[in-house]
């Protein structure tokens, strides 16, 4: 078993930690960009303690030009020269003679670029309404590309406060994480803006945005929060106004302690590499994941405005006022804004059952957490790239399904208490995973750290075996890791697995709460017998597999479940069959019990099975999916209809489209097919007339039905959309057309500037997992891979990468293209796109010869 004396220690990457015999504490920045030559100019004034004497100072800067540099103390002014190591992202200033023990201040003049890669301080644009392009430059520094702006200690443990001032144009606007302090005029068009001086926070929270903006007027959240657009887009704004009031207000309460900063600005962007970015006091987003219409808004896109401005919002206490000593902690920050977002939107909407859906997102950690190539939550970081390639779903949703699971066994108020305690302790500092643990220990009096060790700093997760023990009053639980492709061994992996239990015996029913910390544990029910559930609640990241006579006693009595179980269960199948340790017509069988199913989660455990299979299957098997797909959800979708109901739930309404969605692609369902397109009709004259909830399922069934004229209807479409959702749902419409040759002109699409490079890799990923599309969409990447790999973000490649995991037929070719192409953040990634691509040619060869009849006749 893992523990803490075998956990990444921080100082492990120590051939890219900086020295500490200098620090810095403040800085004064002033930078100037011009907007029309992609170029500004900068100088800083840095507070500095010499921790020993030295004659040379070493930070870190990249793609800068330092023109000058001197320490000055006390009347004293010594000149250095500066020594530039791009392959280290280091400057070292060397001093003639040494610079005492002490404070000091240290000066720089510098030059640097607006690049176009979405890291650093980069240039975005946009088009106005009248066609005309409007330019901005902003910053995104998360994790080590502050360097790319400004010299700086670009470390998350060397906090400082810093003090900026931008100039730029009178016409322009400029945003950064504190409040406005004064603005001058400079005379030839030109301006100075101050802003106020920050908390102490670290390098890569610091951002500044110029631009012609507009925002809300500011509203109190606890302090004065704002949503910043683009001219034009005011009217988009009130949603993400509300869950950002909402939220910052929540968690306020929550941890016990007030936001931090002086102002909060929500600031859209329309070039933006990630979703968001939690600089304090001036968050920025990519335009769909804060802006929309909500009244034609999905649900599902309104969801996510909701969950990305709540995840944010929780940073400003968990990750900027508290932050990691080094990237190995990064887990710190995100799993825990990621299980923060899941509170705060369920308190706001609780008709949404969020944590009920957050099942969905913890299976898809799984499916990567069960491969060979997974890592633990939290892993040595030596390099910058190894820093840029721990953003991933082990840290987000492994890291908050593993918070949930602890919070459930804790008690809510408990690890409430407990995190409060936390932040009280390290507020304005740093921390490593311990420090958690150990907060969480006082309040709860629980082994914390030894049950959490388990989860942290092992790879993979348990599947629990269990079966009944031969007098029928007990059960037997085993676990071992689980793994998708066969091994030699099972190791000797062990987890501290707090299990739930409800179980029904001739004495009734009660729950059980135990924690199996060995190979084998038994539990004694008071009674014989009659059903069993593992994992009441769905809260614990382990799956289960369930002897046969207790799965028969399970699926007999589905409605002894919570929703969120019998998506467990359905999951749990599901992963077995991919995994070979059960037979595809068993899933089969099981899932024809659900065509009453109203949850729908448990719905997208079904669909994500069903389309699974259309990856794997041949051109001949399809004819058998679709009619299983029109046997299960047709048979739900006719409750539900075409129109939303008095009284009806968001949820049940998103489940109509979600149905509808499947029987006009999967299902290949002609009536459905033609009623999408009349109410598409229908829609489009007034909008009104159709439930916003299956506008996106009548785009996507047109789509898959669509001619060369739909096509070039969808294409003005995604190019004018009034709101940041339609052009997404428009856009990715291109990439689920059925016609090869329409296809193709998506992937030029790519490349020919008609896409932003920040939507351009994951459009290509679409094209890949489409079935028409696939083997063409990898070729024209082979082909164009050095022109995607030179424009496209660095970060966005191996998400685009992705798709090959449908790549059945060529699962050598992308193996050798790999080995060729080595990819600057691919690593881990690719090797897990790669075993997923395995672990479907394995399933397929095992049940493709008789898929057709398994689908028929299961």
């Amino acid at each position: 078993m893992a523990d803490r004396e075998n956990a990444p220690a921080a100082e492990a990457g120590v051939n890219y930690r900086l020295p500490r015999n200098v620090t810095p504490s403040r800085y004064d920045l002033r930078l100037a960009p011009d907007l029309q030559k992609y170029t500004f100019d900068g100088e800083e004034t840095v507070a500095i303690t010499v921790n020993e004497p030295t004659d040379e100072v070493v930070l870190n800067a990249l793609e800068l030009e330092i023109d000058t540099a001197s320490a000055e103390r006390g009347g004293k002014r010594f000149e250095g020269e500066v020594e530039l190591d791009a392959k280290m992202e280091r400057a070292r200033i060397k001093f003639a003679s040494k610079l005492d023990a002490g404070e000091w201040v240290l000066k720089l003049k510098f030059r640097g670029i607006l690049n176009d890669k979405l890291h650093g301080f980069y240039r975005s644009q946009y088009s106005d309404a009248a066609g005309q392009t409007h330019k901005i430059a902003t910053t995104q520094f998360e994790a080590t590309d502050a360097r790319r702006a400004f010299p700086c200690w670009d470390e998350p443990e060397l906090k400082a406060s810093y003090k900026v001032a931008l100039v730029i144009d009178e016409h322009l606007a400029a945003i950064s994480n504190a409040g406005m302090e004064n603005e001058r005029r400079l005379g030839n068009g030109r301006k100075e803006v101050v802003f106020k001086e920050t908390i102490k926070m670290s390098t890569y929270l610091v951002a500044f945005i110029v631009g012609e903006f507009d925002s809300t007027l500011p509203v109190d959240a606890g302090t004065p929060l704002r949503v910043v657009h683009v001219p034009g887009k005011s009217g988009l704004t009130n949603w993400a106004k509300q869950i950002g009031v909402f939220s910052l207000k929540y968690f306020a309460g929550y941890y016990g302690l007030p936001y931090p900063g002086d102002k909060l600005d929500l600031i859209a962007i329309p070039d933006f590499a990630s979703g968001a970015m939690e600089n304090l006091g001036a968050i920025t987003f990519r335009e769909t994941a804060l802006l929309c219409d909500e009244k034609t808004a999905s649900r599902q896109e309104l969801e996510r405005i909701a969950d990305v401005v709540s995840h944010e919002n929780a940073h400003m206490w968990f990750g900027d006022l508290v932050t990691m000593r080094w990237w190995n902690g990064i887990w710190l920050n995100e799993a825990f804004a990621t299980f923060m977002e899941m509170l705060a939107v369920d308190a706001w909407k609780p008709e949404w059952k969020r944590w009920e859906s957050f099942s969905v997102s913890r299976a898809a950690a799984m499916a990567i957490d069960g491969l060979q190539s997974t890592r633990p939550i939290e892993v040595t970081v030596n390099s910058p790239e190894d820093a840029r390639a721990m953003f991933d779903i082990l840290t987000y949703e492994k890291g908050a399904a593993v918070l949930r699971m602890l919070e459930q066994y804790l008690g809510a108020e408990t690890f409430r208490k407990g995190i409060a305690l936390y932040l009280r302790k390290h507020q304005y500092a740093n921390t490593e995973t311990g420090d958690l643990w150990d907060a969480l220990a006082e309040p709860s009096n629980e082994p914390v750290r030894k049950i959490m060790d388990s989860w942290i700093f092992q790879p993979g997760f348990p599947i629990l075996e269990v079966e009944q023990a031969k007098e029928g009053g007990a059960l037997k639980i085993r676990q071992r890791r689980f793994y998708y492709l066969p091994q030699q061994s099972e190791g000797d992996q062990l987890w501290q697995v707090p299990v739930m239990v409800r179980a029904k015996t001739d004495r009734g029913v009660a729950t059980h709460k135990l924690l199996v910390g060995a190979r084998t544990a038994e539990l004694d029910l008071g009674g014989r017998c009659e059903w069993a559930l593992l994992n009441e609640g769905g809260h614990g990241f382990y799956r289960v597999r369930y002897a046969p006579a207790l799965l028969d006693a399970l699926t007999k009595n589905l409605g002894e479940l919570k929703p969120i179980e019998r998506f467990g269960l359905v999951s749990d199948t599901w992963a077995a069959t991919v995994a070979g340790l059960a037979p595809l017509s068993d899933f089969i069988r099981m899932a024809r019990l659900f065509t009453s199913e109203t949850d729908i989660n448990v719905w997208r455990a079904l669909l994500g099975a069903f389309n699974y299979l259309d990856m794997i299957a041949s051109d001949a098997d399809r004819s058998a999916l679709a009619g299983l797909v029109r046997d299960v959800a047709g048979s739900a979708a006719p409750r539900l209809g075409w129109d939303a109901r008095a009284n009806e739930s968001e949820l049940e309404r998103q489940l109509r489209g979600n149905l509808i969605s499947a029987l006009g692609t999967l299902g290949d369902e002609p009536a459905v097919q033609r009623r999408a397109a009349d109410l598409y009709h229908l829609y489009e004259d007034d909008p009104a007339k159709a439930d916003r909830d299956i506008a996106p399922a009548l785009v996507n069934i047109l789509a898959h039905t669509g001619d060369a004229s739909r096509y070039d209807e969808f294409t003005r479409k995604f190019k004018g959309a009034p709101t940041p959702q339609e052009e997404q749902r428009y856009r990715y419409a291109l990439a689920g057309f059925c016609k090869p040759e329409l296809l193709r002109r998506t992937m030029e699409m790519t490349l020919d500037g008609q896409v932003r490079t920040q939507d351009a890799p994951y459009l290509l990923h679409s094209l890949l997992l489409n079935t028409v599309a696939r083997y063409d969409a990898w070729d024209f990447m082979r082909k164009n891979w050095d022109v995607m790999t030179k424009r496209w973000p660095d970060s966005a490649l191996p998400r685009m990468c992705e798709g090959i995991i449908a790549l059945l037929d060529r699962e050598a070719d992308v193996r050798k293209f790999f080995e060729e192409h080595k990819m600057r953040l691919g690593g881990r990634l690719i090797d897990q796109h790669l075993e997923r691509l395995a672990v479907a040619v394995g399933f397929r060869r095992r049940e493709g010869a008789k898929l057709a009849t398994t689908l028929k006749g299961a």
